[in-house]
């Protein structure tokens, strides 16, 4: 049977659907290369915050010879850092790429509601089961790696009532209100208007395990994070994320400052698989 000879028209719409072809791949590669700077940029606009404060706080105590309780300068330098943080990527974001950063891209449509209320508890521990059912299963397979590694953040650190309160601010109210501002507010929110919910959710996640130092503590913020931005997806705000960061740190802050010794038993039993639950994020 002779092929029929194409006439003009086909000739056209075939070279309409390879050129249609060459720029879905070709626009496609744009975006993940778009996804993957805004990511980059998110975190390092994050870590060189934390740089240029705990720097200058540096400088303050050795230039006026200020002697500080060290564990509350450090955690109100990192919750003034996440804020510095949060505030340069969103006035970048709209004076230079002239996007728009409100309430709605941010997370933040309405109030908290029960629904938020309901899943930071169950998201917590759902999430802690998880981190802890892989903590196991990585220290059969990849027995080289210390995984029983403790935040360095110390104990018995904080010595009057002012202190702890300070300390409890800036890490059980400020660091979960502003991170997850950044992260899922923020970053994943700019993420999901042009890539779907699985590579937005990878990238967050895997970015603040990454910025959270050793592996142990990485891994377990990085699955945290996971529900967290699930969290978002389900209810569209980050209400569930920011009382669920708060449920965690609130736990991590009663074991390493109220009750230390119960959290340097801890540290000292034979349970280092628990040692990352009990580190601030």
């Amino acid at each position: 049977m002779v092929e029929k000879k194409k006439n003009w028209l086909d000739k056209k719409m075939d070279a309409m659907r390879k050129r249609a072809k060459k720029d879905r791949s070709y626009n496609k590669k744009i975006i993940i290369a778009w996804a993957l700077l805004l990511t980059v940029w998110a975190g390092a606009v994050f870590y060189l915050s934390q740089l240029v404060v705990f720097s200058f706080t540096q400088w303050l105590i050795d230039t006026f010879k200020w002697v500080p309780n060290l564990i509350v300068a450090q955690t109100v330098c990192m919750a003034i850092a996440n804020i510095l943080a949060f505030v340069i990527v969103c006035l970048v974001s709209k004076k230079v790429f002239k996007k728009i950063v409100n309430r709605d891209s941010l997370g933040l449509k309405g109030w908290p509601t029960w629904t938020d209320i309901l899943l930071s508890p169950i998201g917590y521990i759902v999430s802690t089961i998880v981190a802890a059912f892989i903590l196991l299963i990585l220290q059969k397979v990849v027995p080289g790696v210390d995984w029983n590694q403790t935040q360095d953040i110390g104990f018995n650190s904080l010595y009057t009532h002012l202190d702890r309160i300070v300390t409890f601010i800036a890490l059980v109210v400020v660091a979960p209100i502003t991170e997850e501002l950044l992260f899922r507010g923020f970053l994943y929110g700019r993420l999901r208007t042009k890539i779907s919910a699985v590579p937005a959710i990878i990238l967050v996640s895997v970015l603040f395990g990454a910025l959270h130092g050793q592996w142990n503590v990485a891994i377990v913020v990085s699955v945290m994070s996971v529900f967290m931005c699930i969290a978002r997806e389900l209810t569209g705000t980050i209400y569930a994320g920011i009382l669920m960061h708060m449920v965690r740190n609130g736990i991590a802050y009663y074991f390493l400052y109220v009750n230390p010794i119960v959290g340097a038993t801890i540290g000292a039993s034979a349970v280092p698989a628990l040692l990352p639950f009990l580190a601030i994020i």
